[in-house]
């Protein structure tokens, strides 16, 4: 019998080795994730929060993704890391998105003044002569604020019968009837222009556009026509055909009709009762529909944007993304550092950027609050959708699952990256 070369035997003693660390690499992620899973089941059994999605990413992959507690009032329909909710503010991420996306085709330009793009003219009536550009928009400094009629107007019921059940409900108002419904750029004339039936002055600052920081859902509403008005496409057509389908999101989109309505869960208030189905007027500003596994690869791509290999935007339109626009002077009241996750700390492009250093955003509707942030510095992030809403015990389990997530991303990241070297 021949005897086999020694540099054969070399090589299968090697790749013995290798495919056992990576066995065994795959087994501790596992353990991991399982841990992960046994302290969140924990946390929601502490009530409160009816149902809720979570994933940590890197830029690589999901390194976890699960889904807990239930989709429906009668408990009967879980909730997994599958579940479809509009997702409220994380949305305008988006929208920042977008933006960057018409520019690099150039279609619109940053500094721009939106009344290039608009079929009615919008100004500060204390300062007209100030232009309003889309760099405002896209950083909330326009001087645009939505005051208590976005509240009153942007919310609408899907079934009319639904109408007399919200009005018995506590704390749940604002909502109105289908009949109400109507076009995004009829929306924000009605709000925005001086013939406009809504306009106020007060829904304007006094202070000058760029002068300062003030959060407004109907001045991102404003960017994202501003997009559909420059690129001749619908907001929804435009991030389908450069967001979410470049990156298999094929569980997301705007209209729940287009999705697997099967997947939808259910909204609660805090007490436990169901909100009735609504959509939003404004629905770039929060009302993207998708689940933690799909909003996952979203989150993975951004974290390669911020590292430069991202696959959406050039490495500048990422820069511009991710930067900081406002300093101290930009706060009428100064910036607020208690709270680490506040994504009004710094603006980028419709990316927030909190006390701690994370970048992000947070969001909240009628029965839907979320986080998504990830750490520039070990470029792992982490998202958490809830389908409730939230009063002071549960705003507690809420930080407990996302300090549950924060606990273990680190070792995630390392487990895979053991099983990414060992492969």
């Amino acid at each position: 019998m021949k005897r086999v070369p020694y540099l054969i035997i070399l090589s299968i003693v090697f790749f013995s080795c290798k495919k056992e660390a990576s066995t065994n690499s795959i087994t501790e992620l596992e353990a991991l994730q399982d841990s992960i899973s046994r302290t969140l089941t924990e946390i929601h059994r502490q009530g409160g929060i009816k149902g809720f999605g979570v994933a940590i990413v890197n830029a690589d992959t999901t390194l976890y993704s699960e889904g807990f507690g239930y989709a429906t009032l009668d408990s009967t329909k879980a909730y997994t890391k599958h579940s479809l909710q509009n997702i409220a503010s994380v949305s305008k991420t988006l929208i920042g998105i977008s933006l960057l996306k018409a520019q690099e085709m150039q279609k619109l330009n940053l500094d721009d003044p939106v009344n290039d793009y608009l079929p009615f003219e919008v100004s500060n009536p204390y300062h007209p002569e100030d232009t309003i550009t889309i760099k405002h928009l896209a950083t909330h400094t326009s001087s645009i604020q939505d005051g208590d009629l976005y509240d009153t107007t942007s919310y609408i019921l899907k079934h009319a019968a639904d109408t007399l059940i919200v009005q018995s409900m506590p704390r749940v108002d604002g909502f109105n009837p289908p009949a109400a419904n109507m076009d995004m750029g009829t929306y924000l004339e009605k709000f925005l222009s001086q013939e406009g039936e809504w306009y106020q002055p007060i829904h304007f600052l006094e202070q000058r556009p760029g002068q300062f920081y003030e959060y407004t859902n109907i001045g991102a509403t404003l960017a994202a026509y501003i997009i559909e008005r420059a690129t001749e496409t619908s907001y929804s057509d435009f991030t389908q055909i450069h967001i979410l389908t470049p990156l298999g999101m094929t569980s997301s989109g705007w209209n729940s009709a287009a999705l697997d309505t099967t997947k939808l869960t259910q909204l609660f208030t805090d007490e436990g009762r169901q909100i009735p189905n609504y959509t939003l007027i404004t629905y770039p500003d929060g009302g993207l529909i998708t689940s933690a596994d799909d909003k996952a690869k979203y989150l993975s791509e951004i974290i390669k944007g911020y590292s430069g290999k991202g696959t959406l935007l050039s490495e500048e339109g990422y820069r511009l993304f991710f930067s900081k626009f406002l300093s101290e002077s930009n706060f009428k009241e100064g910036r607020d550092t208690d709270r680490p996750f506040d994504d009004e700390y710094n603006s980028g492009l419709f990316m927030g950027h909190a006390p701690n250093g994370y970048i992000g955003h947070t969001g909240g509707d009628p029965g839907v609050s979320t986080f998504m942030f990830f750490n520039p510095e070990t470029k792992i992030g982490k998202l958490l959708f809830i389908n409730t809403d939230l009063n002071q015990n549960t705003v507690d389990q809420f930080f407990a699952i996302w300090d549950t997530l924060a606990s273990y991303e680190q070792r995630l990241d390392e487990q895979a990256g053991k099983i990414k070297v060992n492969k």
